[in-house]
């Protein structure tokens, strides 16, 4: 019997794969970072790729030698690179790294020689985010060292690449701008003798509503999980995510009542409480107290006063509710349950936090899949 579980529909991570391959003529990058976005970095990668993804992307190096680890063979690039890192084990496996500056493509060349093998690199191009990336003034520098690179056999350019500031909103005017800046710099590259075989700028929201920042490959992330970058557009995606508990044990009380720590709620009739073993230690949002919402045999409640580090206490009123009854915390939102993005609505957040939370070791995730581990 269990007490508290994320379940994770592999088949719905295969489907939005194939949903999002369907739209466009790139290869597609399913990105599995911080453990698959809470679903399970290992499983929810070989679901995306038997929906149809070719390349897999993640934050760290350990991300992708954990990746290699699990016997999964497709290529992986790895962007978020600190200083020192031991590069070469990544050359080994065949993982693809992002490089921004001189120091990062020295450190990577050097990682080349150490593996005996050309390091294949990503030059990331800064087109107005601020943040990882050579900024335009850097960039031929970059260029023309990575260039140098590849004539000597240490390093291969695979792709030159960019992220988005504001794709999330159609129509917004950074996304135009940053698309002229990418193709300056792809410009500046071909100048300098560099034309990679992969360009990639487009993430869920531009893989979804921009064709034309597709270029050769899509670097989908939140919509693999079933979940839209855009507010109020499912674009045919379902999650694949459910957060659930067994209600521990329920009380009557009277009117007046203060419930949970420094009493911020309190009963206005006599009421029926519900005690929900999930708190913050398991991914719940403190700041979801008093307003996030949760399901009981189809009806919603909110939380009632503080959410406690492992628990959660429902006032349900008079519906007949008993231990061992399941609360949904969220779900693909069938018969009008709570969703990732009612949760993200209630706490002002968006619906990566939500579901990336979940997943501690303290509630097993359950896969709905035989591919799943």
């Amino acid at each position: 019997m269990w007490q508290a579980e994320v379940r994770v529909d592999l088949d719905a991570i295969s489907a939005n794969v194939a949903r999002l391959r369907s739209g466009t003529r790139a290869a597609v990058m399913a990105v599995v970072k911080g453990d698959g976005y809470g679903h399970g970095m290992v499983p929810a990668a070989r679901a995306a790729l038997a929906g149809g993804a070719t390349w897999l992307g993640v934050c760290t190096l350990d991300e992708a030698l954990g990746l290699r680890r699990s016997g999964i063979t497709s290529p992986v690039l790895a962007w978020l690179l600190a200083p020192g890192l031991p590069l070469h084990e990544g050359v080994a496996n065949d993982i693809d790294l992002s490089a921004a500056s001189l120091g990062q493509l020295d450190e990577m060349i050097t990682a080349g020689q150490q593996a005996q093998r050309p390091t294949r690199v990503h030059l990331k191009i800064d087109t107005g985010l601020s943040r990882g990336g050579a900024t335009a003034d850097d960039w031929p520098a970059l260029v023309e060292a990575a260039a140098k690179a590849q004539a000597d056999g240490a390093i291969e350019i695979v792709g030159i690449w960019s992220h988005f500031v504001y794709a999330d909103a159609p129509g917004h005017e950074t996304i135009d701008r940053q698309l002229d800046a990418f193709r300056d710099a792809l410009a500046v590259a071909e100048r300098l003798g560099v034309r990679p075989q992969l360009r990639h700028i487009a993430n869920s929201a531009a893989t979804l509503t921009r064709p034309d920042a597709h270029f050769d490959l899509v670097r989908p992330g939140i919509a693999v999980y079933g979940l839209s970058p855009i507010p109020g557009e499912t674009f045919g995606l379902r999650p694949a995510m459910t957060a659930r508990a067994r209600i521990m044990l329920t009380k009557r009380v009277p009117a007046g009542t203060g419930v949970s720590y420094g009493h911020t709620y309190t009963t206005d009739r006599e009421t029926t409480l519900a005690v929900v073993p999930l708190g913050y230690a398991d991914g719940v949002p403190r700041h979801a107290s008093n307003v996030g919402p949760v399901a009981i045999d189809g009806v919603r409640h909110t939380i009632a006063g503080r959410v406690c580090m492992d628990q959660v206490v429902l006032d349900v009123g008079d519906q007949p509710v008993a231990p061992g009854d399941v609360a949904t915390l969220f779900g693909p939102g069938d018969n009008g349950g709570p969703t990732a993005d009612d949760w993200a609505a209630a706490i002002d957040t968006i619906n990566y936090e939500i579901v990336t939370r979940f997943g501690s070791t303290r509630v097993p995730r359950v896969y709905d899949n035989k591919d799943g581990e």
